[in-house]
């Protein structure tokens, strides 16, 4: 095959997983061996036994894996290379003429998986009690050691990479005007391509805006009641934030033990279940869905090392002037609007929600799709 040819080529994609690599899984969570209990089982030293218990009896007694690969296949899948790097995506065409075109960038430890439940409110929305005028092709590729963008050939993929490789994705699909919709990992990798702000670009739509403290008084100054709550919610976060830290500092040793322990991935996705303290709405299946297809995968070295490439990066911090909207969920991280505003010059929409949090996808999926068609109907 032309070399040319073949680093364009889009290949249709199935998940199958071999039958034997199934019942490996189910014969490892047969032999779990579980840590010894902390003295108070729950969730302040990280993931308790009671979690994982039900977790795993769940996942090898009632979880059905076929019928969540089922559910993945139900959706057109395609690899392709970009960069030298194979990725992979899920790309939805609305039936409704003249549809925008849309990215979904997902979390960590998230994948693709992430957006399944907004596929068809985005794609047809009239069958949703929607427009036709809001319609959405949906495009949702799986990150760069994420999922079945797999293996992670070589090193340097930041999230400005990633941005400029998922712009290179939307044009191979033939789109000349997009926008994206990203949480956690994603709405970084979106913020990167509103740097970018490639020709036709229509803007980012994020859960969070990872914008801190500059330690100018002034800026304390403009907070709001509620911006206090934000920066408790900060701290609280980064007080339990230890994978941040092995992630970016050592991800081949934690990988060693994840790619060897589907308890372990299991048990270190916490963030799933965690990251609102103990508000997540995030349904088992969800999760253990999740946690699959990392498993299956074999992704949690390249999930891992993702974190150490943004951590070697020497990069000026940059105010972004792309059209930018942004949907607060109330137990996720609370963006806070001075900082916000300070680093990103274009905020033309902005939105409260007393219900989700982090995972907001996986938790009120129809509320983050009908704040993206809101966002993107004053394109």
């Amino acid at each position: 095959m032309n070399t040319a040819t073949a680093s364009t080529e889009i290949r249709p994609f199935r998940v199958e997983v071999a039958q034997t690599d199934v019942d490996d899984l189910l014969a490892r969570l047969a032999r779990t061996r579980l840590p010894q209990p902390a003295p108070a089982d729950d969730w302040e030293s990280g993931t308790p036994n009671s979690y994982l218990a039900e977790a795993v009896a769940r996942w090898r007694d009632g979880f059905d894996w076929r019928a969540a690969e089922a559910r993945m296949n139900e959706h057109p899948q395609f690899t392709t290379q970009i960069d030298g790097q194979t990725i992979h995506f899920v790309h939805v065409k609305s039936p409704h003429e003249g549809a925008t075109a849309l990215l979904l960038a997902h979390t960590y430890p998230g994948s693709f998986v992430d957006y399944l439940d907004m596929i068809g409110p985005l794609v047809d929305p009239v069958a949703h009690g929607g427009r036709a005028e809001d319609a959405f092709d949906v495009v949702i590729p799986d990150a760069p050691g994420f999922g079945f963008s797999q293996p992670v050939v070589e090193t340097g993929w930041t999230l400005t990479r990633v941005a400029a490789a998922y712009d290179a994705l939307m044009r191979r699909l033939g789109y000349d005007s997009y926008g994206i919709h990203g949480s956690d990992n994603g709405a970084m990798v979106a913020r990167e391509l509103g740097l970018l702000d490639p020709e036709g670009f229509l803007g980012l739509h994020v859960l969070q805006l990872f914008s801190f403290p500059s330690g100018d008084p002034a800026e304390f100054e403009k907070l709001e009641p509620q911006d206090y709550a934000g920066l408790e919610h900060m701290q609280w976060f980064q007080s339990v934030g230890g994978y941040n830290t092995m992630n970016a500092s050592r991800p081949q040793t934690i990988a060693a033990g994840l790619s060897d322990s589907p308890v372990a991935q299991l048990a270190y996705s916490e963030l799933f279940n965690s990251f609102g303290n103990g508000t997540s709405l995030v349904p088992l299946d969800a999760i253990l869905t999740e946690v699959s297809v990392a498993w299956f995968a074999n992704a949690s070295a390249g999930m891992s090392r993702a974190y150490r490439e943004n951590a070697l990066t020497d990069a000026e911090p940059c105010v972004s002037e792309a059209r930018t909207g942004v949907a607060v969920f109330a137990d996720d991280f609370q963006t806070i609007r001075v900082f916000a505003e300070r680093d990103n010059a274009n905020i033309v929409h902005w939105s409260r929600f007393e219900r989700g949090g982090h995972y907001a996808a996986l938790e009120v999926p129809d509320v983050v799709a009908g704040d993206i068609r809101t966002f993107f109907a004053t394109k």
